[in-house]
């Protein structure tokens, strides 16, 4: 017997909250990204790993919310914590290859392809782990080609997102590739979440051990949360994250371009004295006749 579920317990609701932190960290590790490729060497590691920790604390925080509203009818749902807590942490070490990976060696299409699908195993990792973590009354069953199909959304929005988060240059620009990542990580969700089927154990009532939702949502999402609020903070900063290395630089020239100020008012100068000039000889006197004494 297999159970009923619903995968929108509490309406358009959840799939809009995790959408929205979807972009976020989305938004917010790509930025990073873009700004490693730009950066002297030694900031290359702090930029590379911020962005890794705020793409796989807003895909973790995106499964999680899109979780609170699965819901089976025949069964209460339960989460196991510890692994819970592992996916998040496969999200952020397995998404940072694929970044740290593109920092370092490039966009070149080989690299870009081998950075894609580690990205992409990440989220699908972390997606998977985590749905590993319910506890219900009967076990979980998948349908292959739907799981095949969501690994592959995962793997084609890492690649384009990190395409774009070091060839496109602007905040609009990235602003919409980040929402691009939002719908493609969060559509790659739900199509995992239409693989699974619950098949229900014979005797039902019995506890399905874990934590229930409601009681995880709280304490569960304030720290990654806080951190992306904190890393939006750090890039609010940063001109060059928020501008793009081309606004920026436009800025800087559109200023440099303003007209000069008026010149100041010189006054003439007092000529120096020189006194090496001698004044011009007098005219020698006429000679003497005597006429003008009465000819004595």
């Amino acid at each position: 017997m297999y159970g009923t579920i619903d995968g929108f317990n509490y309406g358009a609701t959840t799939p809009l909250a995790a959408y929205l932190m979807a972009c976020l960290g989305g938004a917010l590790g790509l930025r990073c990204t873009a700004r490693s490729v730009r950066t002297q060497r030694s900031w290359k590691p702090g930029w590379l790993a911020l962005g890794s920790a705020s793409i796989g604390s807003g895909i973790w925080t995106m499964h999680f919310i899109a979780m609170m509203g699965f819901h089976v009818k025949e069964t209460p749902v339960g989460f196991d914590i510890p692994i819970t807590l592992l996916s998040l942490l496969v999200a952020i070490v397995v998404v940072g290859i694929g970044v740290f990976m593109v920092g370092y060696r490039g966009v070149s299409p080989g690299v870009l392809f081998s950075a894609g699908v580690f990205t992409g195993l990440g989220v699908a990792g972390m997606h998977y782990i985590g749905m590993s973590a319910m506890r219900v009354q009967g076990h979980l069953e998948y349908s292959v080609p739907t799981v095949l199909l969501s690994v592959l959304i995962a793997v084609v929005a890492a690649t384009a997102a990190l395409w774009a988060a070091v060839t496109i240059h602007g905040f609009r620009a990235s602003l919409g590739s980040s929402m691009v990542m939002g719908v493609a990580v969060t559509g790659m969700h739900y199509t995992g979440m239409a693989a699974v089927s619950v098949r229900l154990d014979d005797v039902l009532g019995a506890s399905v051990g874990g934590n229930a939702p409601a009681s995880l949502i709280l304490p569960m999402l304030i720290g990654p949360v806080v951190f992306l609020v904190v890393a939006g903070t750090i890039i609010m900063f940063d001109p060059l994250l928020v501008l793009g290395e081309g606004e920026w630089n436009e800025k800087k020239a559109d200023s440099s371009r303003l007209p000069p100020p008026p010149p100041r008012p010189v006054w003439p100068a007092r000529p120096p004295e020189d006194h090496h000039i001698q004044a011009p000889a007098s005219r020698p006197a006429p000679p003497h006749s005597g006429q003008e004494y009465g000819g004595w």
